[in-house]
C-alpha cells in the first residue's frame, strides 16, 4: 500500500522548514582521484581538473532543481576528493601548492563553495608526500578560497603520531600569520583529526576515503532549530521522555535527508552514500545547539550538567537517525563550534564556557574543539598540546575528535573576531599559560589503547 501522510504531519514538516531553520546543510559529491597520477605535474593537474569537473558539472544545478521541486533548502553544494597526499606522493611543497590551486579552480568551475581533500593521513607515520602536503598547507590556504585541508594524526588502532601533532601546531600558527589581514581566516579551512571518517560530507574535514567508490553522494542535514522547539515544548518532561521525543524528531529529519540523497543520486547517476545527521548550528537566533542544552534546564551552556545534557542529545540524535536510514555515517550527532553557534558565543562572552569545559564536552559530542579563537601569541607547542589532548579523547573513546582552532594574529583574550557568514564571530578565549613544549618535543607515537586489540 502507498504511504499516506496525515495533514498534521505535512504541516509539521512545513513548520520545520519555514520557521525552525531545518535544511539540507550540504550535498557533497565524493570523487576518487586515484587514477589521476601522471609522471609530470602538468599532466596530473589536467587529470585532476578533468575528473572533478566532468563528474560534478551538474551537481549544483541538480541541487537547485531539487530545492525548487521539493521546497527543501539546500544550503551548500560541495565536493570531496581522495586525500591529495596519496595522489601526489613524490611531488614537492611548491608542486603541492599548484595542485591545491587546481582543486580551487575545479571547485570554482563547478560552482561549489568548498572542496575538501587537501588532506594527509599520518596517524602512524609520514611519507615524503605527506610531509610536503602538510608543509604546503599555509601557502595553499592563503592562495585559495574554496580548498579545505585536513590531517588525521591519530586512530584508536594506531595511537597518536606526536611528530605530526608537533608539526601541526606550527602549521596552524603559520596559516594564521599568512592570513593575518583577515584575522587568521585560513585556519577556518584547516582541521586536525583523530579517527577521521572516510564519508564525512561536512567541511573543513571532508575527504573521499580510499575505501569509497569512484564517486558517491553524501548528505549532511541540520536541524538544531527543530530539536530546540521539541525541547521547549516539553518543559516538565523527564529526561527519558525528552530523549524519546528528540529521537523521533531526528528520525523525521533523517528521512528528509534520505529522500534528497536518493533523488540526487538518481539524477546524477552516482551511488548514494550516507546521510550525516549532524546538528550543525549557525549564528542565526534559534539555530543553536547551546540553545537546546539551555532549554533542557541549564541556565547557560557551560554550567555543571552541560556535558550530561549534550550526551543525552547526541545519543538520541544518533538513535533516531539510525532508525531512519540504513546508511547513516559521517559524523552524525551534535556539533559545538563556538563562532558558528549564537548560544555558544554568548556563553563564552559571559564567562560560563571555557576551553577546558569545551574539551570535556567533546568527549560526548560529534567532533571536537571547533571554530575556537585564541590569542595570536599562543605558542605552537600549546596548540599542539590542545591537539594531543583532543586526539587522546578520540583515541581512548573510539570516536572522531578534531581541532579547528584560530590563533588570531594581533588579538588578545576578550577581543572579538569577525569571520562573517556561516563562520560567524567569536570572543578570543583564554588559554592556559603553562608550557607544553617539553612534552610535545618528545615526539614519537603515543601507543594505541588496549581497545585496539579487539580483533
Amino acid at each position: 500500500m502507498p504511504m499516506t501522510l496525515a495533514p498534521s504531519e505535512i504541516l509539521e514538516t512545513v513548520k520545520m522548514l519555514q520557521l525552525q531553520n531545518l535544511d539540507i546543510r550540504t550535498i557533497t559529491m565524493g570523487i576518487s582521484l586515484r587514477g589521476c597520477r601522471s609522471d609530470s605535474l602538468e599532466q596530473t593537474r589536467k587529470k585532476i581538473f578533468a575528473a572533478i569537473t566532468s563528474k560534478a558539472e551538474r551537481l549544483v544545478r541538480t541541487g537547485e532543481d531539487i530545492e525548487k521541486e521539493y521546497g527543501i533548502p539546500i544550503i551548500n553544494k560541495r565536493i570531496s576528493v581522495t586525500p591529495l597526499a596519496i595522489i601526489a606522493d613524490g611531488f614537492g611543497v611548491e608542486e603541492m601548492v599548484e595542485l591545491g590551486c587546481c582543486l580551487d579552480e575545479a571547485a570554482r568551475q563547478c560552482g561549489v563553495n568548498f572542496i575538501g581533500g587537501y588532506s594527509a593521513l599520518v596517524h602512524k607515520g609520514m611519507t615524503e608526500g605527506d610531509l610536503a602536503l602538510i608543509k604546503s598547507i599555509p601557502k595553499t590556504l592563503t592562495r585559495t578560497e574554496r580548498v579545505c585541508a585536513s590531517v588525521n594524526i591519530g586512530t584508536t588502532k594506531a595511537g597518536i603520531n606526536m611528530e605530526a601533532v608537533s608539526l601541526m601546531g606550527h602549521i596552524i600558527k603559520e596559516t594564521a600569520e599568512m592570513t593575518a589581514d583577515r584575522d587568521g581566516i585560513g585556519c577556518t579551512r584547516l582541521v586536525v583529526f583523530c579517527n577521521a571518517p572516510e564519508d564525512n560530507p561536512f567541511m573543513a574535514g571532508a575527504f573521499h576515503g580510499v575505501g569509497e567508490p569512484a564517486a558517491t553522494i553524501n548528505i549532511g542535514i541540520s536541524g538544531p532549530g527543530v530539536i530546540l522547539e521539541v525541547v521547549r515544548g516539553l518543559p516538565d518532561a523527564d529526561l527519558g521522555t525528552l530523549s524519546n521525543e528528540i529521537k523521533k524528531t531526528a528520525f523525521k529529519i533523517t528521512r528528509m535527508g534520505e529522500l534528497v540523497g536518493r533523488v540526487a543520486s538518481s539524477r546524477l547517476g552516482v551511488p548514494f552514500g550516507i546521510v550525516d545527521l549532524s546538528l550543525a548550528p549557525t549564528p542565526a537566533v534559534g539555530d543553536s545547539v547551546a540553545g537546546i542544552l539551555e532549554a533542557m534546564g541549564l541556565e547557560r551552556c557551560g554550567v555543571p550538567g552541560t556535558t550530561a545534557a549534550l550526551a543525552l542529545l547526541n545519543d538520541a540524535v544518533k538513535k533516531g537517525g539510525a532508525m531512519a536510514s540504513s546508511y547513516v555515517g559521517g559524523l552524525s550527532g551534535a556539533f559545538i563550534p563556538v563562532s558558528e553557534d549564537a548560544g555558544m558565543i554568548e556563553a563564552v562572552a559571559e564567562g560560563y564556557l571555557s576551553l577546558e569545559k569545551l574539551e570535556a564536552m567533546t568527549s560526548v559530542c560529534s567532533v571536537g574543539l571547533d571554530m575556537i579563537a585564541v590569542p595570536g601569541d599562543t605558542p605552537a607547542s600549546t596548540i599542539s598540546g590542545i591537539i594531543a589532548d583532543e586526539a587522546a579523547i578520540g583515541m581512548i573513546n573510539r570516536k572522531t575528535t578534531a581541532v579547528r582552532i584560530i590563533p588570531v594574529p594581533n588579538k588578545s583574550e576578550g577581543e572579538w573576531v569577525e569571520f562573517g557568514g556561516l563562520l560567524g564571530r567569536a570572543p578570543v578565549m583564554s588559554v592556559s599559560k603553562g608550557d607544553s613544549r617539553p612534552f610535545v618535543d618528545r615526539k614519537g607515537r603515543i601507543p594505541a589503547p588496549i581497545q585496539a586489540l579487539n580483533n
